[in-house]
């Protein structure tokens, strides 16, 4: 299974690449998500970000390919534990060749991101700002396999 986190925004702090590159050097390879980086939308003071959310929006739109299975980061999706997202790593692993997993801008993913996914996974309840997104989804992938391959990382 290819999996591919696409992000918007191409400029996290410090804190952000050292921690997801921590969790991606723990993955294995066919789990080891490839960052791609989409650059936000510019806002401007005064303007509509409901311009800069459909731009960035057709710019994921662009980097996903025919054959990818799309799981949309958003607020209103199926939340998860931790041992329900390794059954549904498990299920991805045997049925979808190509994962791709989505985090869109500061207003979220536009309505064409949101139709294009198969699934909507929420992390929580709670907003998270979108650098310590990618950081969760990259440790909960890394979780999910602890936990299907029996490694006491995951301690319940």
């Amino acid at each position: 299974m290819k999996v591919r986190l696409l992000v918007i925004g191409t400029r996290p702090d410090d804190w952000v690449r050292d921690a997801v590159a921590l969790y991606l050097a723990r993955l294995p390879a066919h789990l080891k998500p490839e960052l791609v980086e989409i650059p936000l939308s510019l806002r401007s003071s005064g303007g509509d970000p409901a311009i800069a959310k459909a731009k960035e929006g057709q710019r994921i739109l662009q980097r996903l390919k025919p054959g990818d299975f799309v799981v949309a980061l958003d607020e209103r999706g199926k939340g998860w534990s931790s041992v329900e997202l390794a059954r549904e790593v498990e299920r991805w692993q045997n049925h979808q060749p190509s994962v791709a997993l989505v985090i869109g801008g500061p207003e979220g993913l536009s309505d064409d991101v949101i139709h294009r996914a198969d699934q909507s996974w929420s992390l929580s309840a709670l907003v998270f700002p979108h650098g310590l997104a990618r950081v969760i989804v990259v440790e909960q992938l890394y979780r999910a396999w602890t936990i299907l391959q029996g490694h006491p990382y995951h301690k319940i």
